[in-house]
């Protein structure tokens, strides 16, 4: 029982014990006031006739006239007239009468009194004695009157306390009640404060709750910060602060399996030639310069280009992730350009080759890299004939789009339209190789055969389509879990959070099955908490009561952004490939990981990783204590 209901029934008992005594003791004195005033009147009463009848000389007949007369005029039980030896000489009697009082009021609250007496006389002789009894009804309703209006003004009285008790203790509560979810709120990662109460006692616990709580977020902060650190000195050269070879290696075998990216993309890569000859011409600090003025050309596009990705491969090699088509050439003459301004400024010699190509991206890493530092050896046999800097694109043979946008879309439209798709499964497992719930990415059947959502999200994305295609991902994800009951996770594309009617036509979808809604997982992609914050606050308040469970995919830098991450009332965050590959063998890389799911779990997030693909990153991940997996190694350990 809660405390405040312990303190509304103990409030309760008092006011009941106060009502029953005060009620009980002033029936009690009533009562006793009715028996003294019966007694007293049957005893005057008594006195005044023996007065008058000894007034009569011993006439009998007068006697009985007056004692009659007595009894007519007065509300008795009985008047009797007895001889001097006792004998009753003449008596009038009547029934007790009922009253109004109920018997059971009658039989708790009994109002028996003696009978009056007083002596006869015939001057100095004593005649007799005559004897008296008042109907003792009348006080009996008198009493349940009394008592009655006594139960109705204490009634009265009793609510009223009970309201004033009800009101002080919801002013009690109110303090309480925000403590609780100010407590409540630090574990699912919020960090308010509460104004403090008036009552002393209630004002000292929200202080120290508040203090508590700022002393909690400036400890999650402060683990952030060094999280990011940790990230820095993981992933980033020292130098430049672009990332490390691993970790952009990493970061674009991530980028070539996701499904949410463009279906061809570019990579440039930049080679400042002759390092070690520029090194012993120039010196070391100018030869930091000249790295980081093709650094600086480089990392403008990441900035204004979301996606992109910079990193240093090696001494003198940097590379370019573009994430669009049709840009690489125009990009790699960009920097070539850029270069030639500014190069210029540390002398002659100093010679830069610019490899780019343009490839689906369906095409593996290796292909990527072994293509583009085949251009790249081209530019810089060029530079070396000419001097300078040179260029060098290559385009796949095979790229380019056989049909108009137009028709994609009406292929789009059409398909979702007569409902020609399909979920594709794959597991999250926990370490003890449970089934956690289905990753379904949807594909989508627009010619003759069904395609993945590489092939089609990024047109569809163009052609606003997304909200759609995301409505009907989640339909049939419901349709799978009413035949089989398993958890299923549906990707949803952020751009969808700017669809005005998406997130109605989500919440009625998801109405309509409420069974199967609690089994349903949503995937967003990190850029949903970056930029559309706001849309995914409201997602979740929308959603949450449906029991759907939200969660973060491809999750990494933008972690960073931890004072929005713990206001997200988020469920779950998937880590991106791109920061669990090659785990196993990188300890930096491993306690980051470790440090990022801490801070994780400080959320009470449930912490999942993307795109595991061997046992022993598996191994690692697990004794960095994730939840669960999910990746080609996942389910290939399935099927064996």
């Amino acid at each position: 029982m809660s405390l405040m209901r312990q303190i509304a029934w103990l409030v309760l008992g008092v006011v009941l014990a106060a009502l029953v005594g005060a009620v009980g003791l002033s029936t009690l004195s009533a009562r006793q006031l009715m028996l003294t005033q019966l007694e007293l009147k049957n005893a005057d009463n008594a006195q005044a006739l023996a007065l008058a009848l000894s007034q009569q000389k011993g006439d009998g007949e007068l006697i009985r006239l007056l004692v009659s007369a007595q009894f007519d005029t007065g509300a008795y039980q009985f008047v009797r007239w007895r001889g001097a030896h006792g004998e009753t000489l003449f008596e009038r009697a009547e029934a007790p009468r009922p009253g109004q009082a109920p018997d059971w009021f009658r039989a708790l609250v009994p109002i028996e009194v003696a009978p009056g007496v007083a002596q006869v006389s015939n001057g100095w002789n004593a005649i007799g004695s005559v004897e008296l009894k008042s109907h003792a009804s009348y006080a009996h309703d008198a009493l349940w009157l009394a008592t009655r209006r006594l139960i109705a003004w204490l009634l009265v009285v009793g609510i009223g306390a009970a309201v004033v008790a009800w009101a002080g203790l919801r002013r009690i509560r109110r303090p309480l009640d925000a403590a609780v979810s100010q407590a409540e709120g630090v574990l699912a990662g919020r960090y308010g404060q509460v104004i403090e109460p008036r009552v002393p006692e209630l004002q000292r616990l929200t202080r120290a709750m508040n203090a508590m709580v700022q002393r909690v977020k400036e400890l999650f902060e402060a683990q952030a910060g060094q999280l990011l650190v940790l990230r820095e000195q993981v992933h980033h050269d020292s130098l430049t602060g672009v990332s490390t070879r691993r970790h952009f290696l990493a970061e674009l075998d991530a980028a070539l399996q996701r499904d949410d990216g463009p279906v061809i993309a570019g990579l440039v890569l930049v080679r400042l030639r002759d390092l070690a000859g520029l090194n012993a011409r120039l010196g070391r600090a100018a030869v930091d310069d000249v790295l980081m003025t093709v650094v600086t050309a480089l990392q403008a596009y990441p900035e204004s280009v979301p996606g992109c990705r910079v990193g240093r491969l090696n001494g003198g090699d940097f590379a370019l992730w573009l994430p669009a088509e049709g840009v690489a050439a125009e990009t790699a003459h960009a920097l070539a350009d850029a270069l030639r301004a500014s190069l210029p400024a540390f002398g002659p010699g100093v010679q830069v080759a610019l490899g780019a190509v343009e490839l689906p991206r369906e095409r593996p890493g290796n292909v990527w890299l072994g293509e583009a530092d085949a251009a790249l050896a081209r530019a810089e046999h060029l530079s070396e004939a000419r001097g300078g800097i040179a260029v060098e694109v290559v385009a796949d043979p095979g790229v380019g789009r056989e049909q108009g946008e137009a028709l994609w879309r009406a292929q789009l439209q059409q398909a979702v339209a007569e409902r020609r798709g399909r979920l594709v499964e794959y597991p999250v497992r926990d370490r003890a190789g449970q089934l956690l719930h289905l990753e379904c990415p949807l594909q989508l059947r627009l010619d003759e055969e069904f395609l993945p959502a590489a092939s089609w999200l990024p047109l569809a994305a163009r052609a606003r389509m997304t909200a759609q295609v995301d409505l009907f991902a989640v339909e049939l994800a419901l349709k799978a879990i009413a035949a089989d009951g398993q958890a299923r996770c549906i990707n949803i594309a952020p751009v969808s959070l700017g669809d005005a009617g998406f997130l109605p036509q989500l919440r009625e979808l998801l109405g309509h099955s409420p069974r199967e809604a609690q089994a349903v997982l949503l995937d967003l992609s990190e850029i949903a908490a970056t930029e559309h914050f706001e849309r995914l606050l409201e997602l979740g308040r929308q959603l949450r009561p449906l029991g759907v469970k939200l969660g973060l995919e491809h999750a990494g830098a933008g972690l960073a952004h931890v004072e929005r991450l713990y206001q997200a009332g988020l469920d779950y965050v998937k880590l991106d490939a791109s920061v669990l590959l090659g785990v196993a063998s990188d300890a930096g890389r491993a306690a980051f990981v470790r440090g990022m799911v801490i801070m994780l779990r400080s959320l009470s997030l449930k912490v999942y990783g993307e795109g595991v693909v061997d046992a022993m990153d598996a191994q690692a991940l697990w004794d960095c204590e994730l939840d669960g997996l999910t990746g080609p190694w996942v389910t290939a350990s399935q099927k064996g």
